[in-house]
C-alpha cells in the first residue's frame, strides 16, 4: 500500500497567527498614510514594534506585505456581495449589503484608502483579482438585480452602474474622511454619521430602483 508522500503545511503557532495580524494592521496604517512608494519595512517594523528581519520572516518584501494587504481586504468587501440572496426580497437585501459596506468603511477606513491608493495607480498589484474574482462577483450580482427585474421587483436599471454607486456612495466615507469631517464640522465621523448616511442612501437607492409591492 503506497503512502502519501505530500508533506502538509507546517501549523502557525499562535504568536505567528498574532504577529502577522499585528503587521497586516500596521502595513494597513503605514500604506494609507504613505502610498507603497511612501511606505517603507523600516517604518510598518517600527510600528508593530518588532525588527526588520523579524518582519522579513513573514514578508520577504514590501510588494508581498502590500498584496497580502489588498488581497485580504478584497475578500472583506466581497463576503457581503456573495451572501445576497437571489430568492430573498431585494429591499431587505440591498439594505443589508449597503449597512455591511458602511460598518466596513467605518471600522476599516484605512484599508479603504490603501485600496483606494492602489486603484488611482492603475492597480497594478492587484488588477488580475479584479479582472477575474472582482467581475465573478460583479456578475453575480448583476444576475441577481436582471432576476429582480425580471420578477416586477425593481425597475429596469443596469446592474453594474448599480453595484459602482453602491460603493461609491459607501466607500465615500473612509476614502474622502477628511473632506467629510471637514464640512461636518467634527473631527471624527462617528456611528452617528454613519448612521445619517445610511438613511440618505438607502432613501436615494432604493427609492429609485424598487418596485412597490402594491404596484407590482
Amino acid at each position: 500500500m503506497s503512502k502519501d508522500n505530500t508533506l502538509a503545511a507546517p501549523r502557525r503557532t499562535r504568536i505567528q497567527i498574532r504577529n502577522e495580524k499585528t503587521i497586516l494592521q500596521c502595513a494597513i496604517a503605514v500604506f494609507a498614510d504613505h502610498g507603497f512608494s511612501g511606505a517603507t519595512m523600516e517604518k510598518i517594523a517600527d510600528l508593530a514594534d518588532m525588527s526588520q528581519s523579524n518582519l522579513h520572516h513573514y514578508f520577504k518584501t514590501k510588494a508581498d506585505l502590500y498584496e497580502s494587504v489588498l488581497e485580504k481586504t478584497l475578500e472583506v468587501w466581497l463576503e457581503p456581495l456573495e451572501n445576497i440572496d437571489p430568492a430573498g426580497d431585494p429591499a431587505q437585501e440591498l439594505t443589508t449589503y449597503i449597512e455591511h459596506k458602511l460598518e466596513i468603511s467605518r471600522k476599516e477606513p484605512e484599508a479603504s484608502r490603501v485600496f483606494a491608493h492602489e486603484m488611482l495607480d492603475g492597480a497594478p498589484f492587484i488588477k488580475a483579482r479584479l479582472q477575474t474574482t472582482l467581475r465573478d462577483r460583479a456578475r453575480a450580482f448583476a444576475a441577481i438585480v436582471e432576476g429582480w427585474i425580471n420578477a416586477g421587483k425593481m425597475r429596469p436599471v443596469d446592474p453594474y452602474h448599480l453595484v459602482f454607486m453602491i460603493w461609491a456612495m459607501t466607500q465615500h466615507y473612509s476614502d474622502f474622511a477628511p473632506q467629510v469631517k471637514a464640512v461636518l464640522g467634527v473631527s471624527r465621523l462617528t456611528r452617528a454619521e454613519f448612521d445619517t448616511a445610511k438613511q440618505v442612501i438607502l432613501s436615494l437607492l432604493l427609492g429609485g430602483v424598487l418596485i412597490p409591492a402594491e404596484s407590482r
